[in-house]
């Protein structure tokens, strides 16, 4: 641990996602010094970190010493900001989505590879525990060969949203560009690219800015992964199903740290930080001589401060990123795929 010459990170933004999804993390990690925050007209991460320095244009974040800049920005500055960061030099995290097309993602990536500098997108959903408890039972095998794999992602929303930004929508703002890069990107990690994709997106929402509700379908040789989520469920049902020649695995209930963080819980210093509480554990139902057994799973513990741990390796040590660029880019060909899937009402092939 360098503690003498830690990354010094400058966080674009400092609404919901930039202060309870990347500043806490950056923050109780003593590698990485959180030294710069832009805010557009506010001065709120003074509030929590008083030693930061806060400046009014992004310009300004890119000038000195800051080493890396994480950009939580509204979803259209993305690709522009992230541009601007990787032309200085700086080392760039960008929060999903990183852009609008694949085609942005491949842009970016090299300009990155040219300066010689990171970039990579920050899909923390990877690091959710329930997530991870999936992930190990297909590794392990427990499951036997998976033939269905499905993930639902429902919430109930009432009203407008509070962003401006998000009220207004356009390109790369909606549901699918939300929760949909998040489901996706996990299916892909678990299971590579898809032969093709059939999708149905709609808007359920007068005050939604668009797609509100999603079925993804990714076809595999032998199975296939069914991505949802909608914004009027007013009883969230199960989150992931998966089902194998072995066994099936159901899970209830969500993973615990977004909600933690937002009461203002922070991780540092808390050994029981992103540990699910027993009642939401998943059942893995498996088949014996004698019928089915069932098992209670204690969900593997969720650490989003992980993404950080592997980005200190890759900027220090050269190790690959956690989340690579091209990774964030076939996340996107999905996206594409399944707007022309749901607007032609057909599969589409990925070739």
């Amino acid at each position: 641990m360098n503690k003498q010459n830690p990354i010094r990170a400058g966080i674009a933004g400092f609404g919901l996602s930039g202060k309870i999804f990347h500043a806490p993390f950056l923050s109780a990690d003593p590698r990485y010094a959180l030294s710069r925050v832009y805010e557009r007209v506010s001065e709120h991460a003074r509030e929590e970190y008083p030693d930061v320095e806060i400046v009014h244009s992004f310009q300004e974040l890119l000038t000195g010493n800051i080493d890396l800049i994480v950009i939580t920005t509204p979803n259209q500055l993305h690709v522009p900001m992230a541009r601007e960061a990787l032309a200085a030099g700086k080392h760039v995290v960008v929060e999903k989505p990183a852009a609008a097309s694949s085609a942005e993602v491949e842009e970016l990536r090299q300009l990155a590879e040219e300066r010689h500098v990171l970039f990579s997108v920050y899909q923390n959903r990877r690091l959710d525990g329930d997530f991870l408890t999936v992930k190990k039972l297909i590794q392990e095998g427990r499951l036997g060969e998976v033939v269905d794999y499905e993930c639902r992602f429902d919430r109930f929303i009432q009203g407008y949203r509070s962003k401006q930004w998000k009220r207004d929508g356009g390109r790369g703002v909606d549901l699918l560009y939300d929760i949909g890069v998040h489901i996706i990107d996990q299916a892909i990690t678990l299971f590579g690219m898809p032969e093709e994709v059939c999708a149905d997106l709609r808007q359920q929402r007068p005050e939604s800015p668009g797609v509100d509700r999603f079925t993804v379908t990714l076809y595999y040789p032998g199975m296939r992964a069914i991505l949802s989520a909608g914004e009027l469920v007013a009883m969230p049902s199960l989150h992931f199903i998966v089902n194998g020649r072995k066994a099936s695995f159901i899970k209830y209930g969500r993973d615990v740290q977004e909600a933690r963080l937002e009461r203002g819980l922070r991780p540092a210093g808390d050994p029981a930080w992103g540990q699910d509480n027993p009642e939401t554990y998943g059942t893995l139902y498996t088949v014996t001589e004698t019928g089915v057994a069932e098992e209670k799973i204690p969900t593997e513990i969720g650490n989003y401060g992980a993404y950080y741990d592997q980005l200190y390796q890759a900027i220090r040590q050269g190790e690959p990123p956690a989340v690579k660029p091209e990774e964030a880019a076939s996340v996107l060909r999905i996206l594409e795929a399944a707007q022309v899937s749901s607007r032609e009402k057909r599969r589409i092939p990925l070739v």
